[in-house]
């Protein structure tokens, strides 16, 4: 089995591949406090609720934007797992041919992603990842990372809205079937969700513009994906562990020789 880590700002996500086959993911919250033990009893645990045999992991990678908590998670990984986690970065093998002004600063993420999304869909394609930040990525159809947009994430979003107007108060993130509506909660609702369905759709559509138009597919990916896709008209996609799918994919490319 290969287990493997995608570390964002908000959540770790994991999965579990057997024959390069997703068995089963687990979402829990980027905590930095958290040591090399707990997080590795916890993960125990999640193996154990799965009546999954933790022996049976053969290989881990990681892909992390998030440099403060590798430490405590390579470790665990060293004391639980007896493995070397292969760690997406410098020196990694993904095939893809980054044209950033300077590669190391693509997050690991946008790189994964890109991997997976040429992998499963072809080129050239636009991948929408929706997280603490939202990220645009465009991918070429020679398997080129061409580059992207980074726009701050509904969720910061709304914490600005409620942080900075004293008379607004939280609201659950869900579409109301309205645009006029005739409620402060249902009215923040739709100028959140409205809004960035709006600003999603005019980075797209300027993005295919500098692709040269065509056929050029369009992924969506990340906690909140789904709710956006469903308003959206540039949205065709929504590939829940597509990240999750390139770290199968780099590990094949990556992955050690087993010494007799």
């Amino acid at each position: 089995m290969l287990l493997t880590f995608d570390v964002g700002n908000s959540n770790i996500v994991m999965g579990v591949f057997e024959n390069d086959q997703l068995i089963t993911n687990w979402r829990m919250a980027t905590d930095y406090s958290k040591s090399a033990d707990e997080i590795g009893i916890f993960i125990h645990q999640l193996f154990a609720h799965e009546k999954l045999d933790v022996n049976a992991v053969e290989d881990i990678i990681i892909s992390s934007v998030v440099p403060h908590v590798m430490y405590s998670l390579q470790h665990m990984t060293q004391k639980y797992f007896n493995r070397e986690a292969i760690v997406i970065g410098p020196g990694i093998k993904t095939g893809m041919n980054i044209k950033y002004d300077n590669p190391r600063q693509v997050g690991a993420d946008r790189i994964v992603n890109a991997v997976a999304g040429f992998k499963k869909y072809g080129g050239p394609l636009i991948i929408v990842d929706f997280g603490t930040a939202t990220t645009f990525c465009a991918i070429s159809d020679k398997c080129e990372y061409l580059g992207g947009a980074i726009l701050p994430g509904i969720k910061i979003s709304a914490d600005a809205l409620f942080e900075r107007a004293a008379k607004l108060t939280r609201v659950e993130l869900i579409k109301p079937d309205h645009i006029i509506c005739k409620n402060t909660t249902q009215s923040i609702q739709a100028g959140m969700i409205y809004g960035y369905v709006g600003s999603v759709d005019y980075i797209v559509k300027k993005m295919i513009d500098e692709l040269g138009g065509g056929e050029v597919k369009v992924i969506a990916t990340g906690g909140l994906s789904t709710l956006i896709a469903s308003e959206s008209e540039q949205i065709e996609i929504v590939d829940k562990f597509l990240t999750l799918d390139g770290l199968n994919y780099i590990y094949h490319m990556n992955r050690p020789k087993k010494t007799v």
